[in-house]
C-alpha cells in the first residue's frame, strides 16, 4: 500500500482530532515524566501531549515516513520515532501510552494491547481509541461497491485491511486483570460534511486507502462513482446542504 498523505489527512484536522482531545481529557494523570503517542500520524495528537504534560519527554511512533516528516515539522516539542506497533515496546519506562485512532490496522490488537500494559509501572495509564466504524453504510458500502465491478478481483483482500473490534466484554476480559481501574465507553460523532463528495474526502485518506491503492486511475475514478452513488442513497442531504456521517468511536482508558 501507499504512503499515508499527511495534507490529505489534516484536511479534516479538527474533526480527527476532537477524539483525540476527548481522549486525553479521561487521563487522570497529573503528571507525566515519559509519554509515547503511538499511531501518530502527523503529529496532531502529539501536540495535545506536549501542551498538557509540558515537563513530559513525549514521542510519537509511526510507521509512516511521510507522516514522521510531517510531524516533525509541525510539532518541534516532540521527538519522533519509525516503529512497527505489531511489534513495538517502549524502550524507557513509560508513565502514559497513548493512541489516537491507530490500533485498528493492528493485527490482534488486542493481544498487543495486553502486551503493552504489562510495560507500565504502577500508576501508569494506557489510553486508547480506535474507530469502531466498520458496520456503518460509509464502510458496508465501500465493500459493496467494491463486488461488484471490473475492480473486484484487485480488491478481493481490501476488506481484510482492518479487523471488526471485539466485543467490549472481550476488552474487559482480558485487559482488567492488567489493571486497577479500567474505563471503557463509545461516543457516536455526527460530522456534517460537503455532500456524499465530502464522506469520499473524508475516506480517501484512511478507509478507502486499502481499495484505492490496487486500482489504475481509470479504476479508481470508476470506483469511487460507483461508491459515491451507493453513499447517496444512504446519506440524505440536510437543509444546509450537507450530510452527517455517523462515527462511532471506542474508548479505553486502563490505570495500573
Amino acid at each position: 500500500m501507499t504512503d499515508w498523505n499527511p495534507s490529505q489527512y489534516l484536511t479534516f484536522a479538527d474533526e480527527r482530532t476532537r477524539p483525540a482531545r476527548d481522549l486525553l481529557a479521561h487521563v487522570p494523570l497529573a503528571a507525566v515524566r515519559r509519554a509515547y503517542d503511538l499511531g501518530c500520524g502527523p503529529g496532531n495528537s502529539t501536540g495535545l501531549l506536549v501542551a498538557r504534560f509540558r515537563q513530559a519527554h513525549v514521542t510519537g511512533v509511526d510507521n509512516s515516513p511521510a507522516m514522521l516528516e510531517a510531524a516533525r515539522a509541525d510539532c518541534p516539542g516532540a521527538d519522533f520515532a519509525f516503529g512497527d506497533l505489531s511489534i513495538w515496546l517502549p524502550p524507557d519506562v513509560p508513565d502514559l501510552l497513548f493512541s489516537n485512532a491507530a490500533f485498528q490496522w493492528v493485527p490482534d490488537h488486542l493481544g498487543v494491547l495486553e502486551r503493552l500494559a504489562s510495560c507500565l509501572p504502577e500508576d501508569g495509564a494506557l489510553a486508547v481509541q480506535m474507530p469502531d466504524n466498520l458496520g456503518e453504510p460509509s464502510h458496508r458500502l465501500m465493500q459493496a461497491a467494491a463486488e461488484h465491478g471490473p475492480w473486484s478481483e484487485k480488491l478481493r483482500m481490501a476488506a481484510t485491511a482492518r479487523d471488526v473490534l471485539p466485543p467490549v466484554d472481550s476488552y474487559y476480559r482480558r485487559l482488567k486483570p492488567l489493571f486497577r481501574r479500567l474505563d471503557i465507553w463509545h461516543t457516536i460523532y455526527n460530522h456534517p460534511l460537503d455532500g456524499v463528495e465530502g464522506i469520499v474526502a473524508w475516506l480517501g485518506s484512511t478507509g478507502l486507502r486499502p481499495f484505492l491503492a490496487p486500482l489504475s486511475d481509470d479504476e479508481r475514478k470508476g470506483f469511487v462513482g460507483q461508491y459515491s452513488r451507493l453513499l447517496a442513497g444512504a446519506y440524505p442531504l440536510q437543509a444546509d446542504g450537507t450530510v452527517l456521517l455517523r462515527f462511532p468511536r471506542l474508548f479505553i482508558v486502563g490505570v495500573r
